[in-house]
């Protein structure tokens, strides 16, 4: 490539940078306030403060931005060459000797920078975030018990504890409590009592209660005795958000070995350890850990097919006749193939013979555009 042909592809790839990243971000962050606001309740519902619900809502973001990268990658190469083509600026390129099929390479060329921070995105960096962002959701659990308190409300954030404080004083010291713990099917236990507050005993968070009665009830008694003082832990209830680890917070490289303990050790069903939690590797989840694994790394395939369906775009020329059909027919197919990646990840899993056909569709569809491309292409006029 000589000095002329790298100031005009440098102009035209810059550009196109420039359109993508502000598109990209600003779609991105419009997505992130409007999940943002769904999230909220975190503190409405679950009891957890304002530093949880932020710092969880943060990290989400790559994961916004990974989903939107493939549309405001295609709309920007549409969008650029469009206006390439439209403003003439499209013949300095055949006027300095390129011809439309090195013009196409370097842009598949070009492309692969975004299929590289595509794949750290969804293979990389978002699993992490989101990984962290639910480990502060669960180390959370000790501490959204005073913003979890209201006075007046019955209160059912806890998974099996329902709360009422008729008197709050301070965050952490109530009036005239009542609780009930639904200890399995058809046993509980009810507690009044006058004061009580939260204190953290050797690490532990207790809720200490002063005056009051025990109420234990099963299917066929129920025991009452008073208490001038106890101690009611709180340790063992953790808020209703999921805490958990989804398939999507796993690590690719768990991820992998999941697949191959099942495939190729032949192992139907074995646990493993994934940050202190235990998780079945069976036929289930590995049919999600399939969807998963071509969500992170198959996808981003389909960046080089949008690359390709956009330099179907050089075929023909403004002056030609029905350009803006040709222009309207290329959108649309562009987008149905975004959408078509999307829903693949629905099919994929069902067996070995069907996930390996849709790991490799984006390959064979790739080469077969591109050799059409390059037919067309060697017929069209400089």
């Amino acid at each position: 490539m000589n000095f002329n042909e790298k100031i005009v592809f440098k102009k035209f790839l810059s550009d196109n940078t420039y359109f993508f990243l502000l598109g990209a971000i600003s779609l991105s962050l419009i997505v992130w306030i409007i999940q943002a606001v769904n999230f909220l309740d975190f503190i409405s519902e679950d009891g957890h403060s304002f530093d949880i619900y932020f710092y969880f809502t943060a990290l989400n973001f790559p994961k916004i931005f990974k989903n939107i990268l493939p549309f405001i990658f295609f709309i920007s190469l549409f969008y650029t060459i469009t206006k390439y083509e439209e403003s003439n600026e499209l013949k300095i390129f055949w006027i300095n000797g390129i011809n439309k099929i090195k013009f196409s390479n370097v842009l598949i060329k070009y492309t692969f920078l975004f299929f590289l921070f595509q794949l750290f995105l969804s293979s990389l960096l978002s699993p992490t975030l989101q990984s962290q962002a639910r480990s502060q959701l669960k180390d959370s659990n000790m501490d959204f018990f005073p913003s979890l308190m209201q006075e007046k409300k019955f209160i059912d954030t806890v998974d099996k504890l329902t709360i009422f404080i008729e008197n709050k004083n301070s965050s952490e010291e109530f009036e005239n409590i009542f609780l009930k713990d639904d200890l399995s099917e058809g046993k509980s236990q009810i507690i009044f009592a006058k004061k009580g507050y939260l204190r953290d005993v050797e690490g532990i968070r207790k809720l200490i209660l002063f005056d009051g009665k025990f109420l234990n009830t099963d299917e066929k008694k129920t025991t009452v005795f008073n208490f001038s003082k106890t101690e009611f832990d709180l340790s063992n209830y953790l808020t209703k958000s999921i805490t958990h680890p989804k398939v999507q917070e796993l690590s690719t490289f768990f991820l992998f070995k999941c697949n191959y303990s099942f495939y190729i050790d032949n192992f139907k069903e074995r646990f493993f350890i994934y940050k202190n939690a235990n998780i079945l590797c069976d036929q289930n989840f590995v049919k999600e850990i399939n969807q998963e694994l071509f969500d992170r790394i198959i996808k981003p395939i389909y960046l080089f097919l949008i690359t390709i369906i956009s330099c179907f775009l050089l075929t023909r020329y403004k002056e030609t006749h029905r350009y803006k059909t040709h222009k309207s027919l290329i959108f649309t197919f562009g987008v149905i193939i975004i959408i078509f990646s999307e829903m693949s990840v629905n099919y994929v899993g069902r067996n070995l013979i069907n996930t390996s056909v849709f790991y490799i569709l984006p390959i064979i569809l790739g080469l077969f555009a591109y050799l059409i491309l390059r037919n067309k292409l060697i017929y069209t006029k400089k």
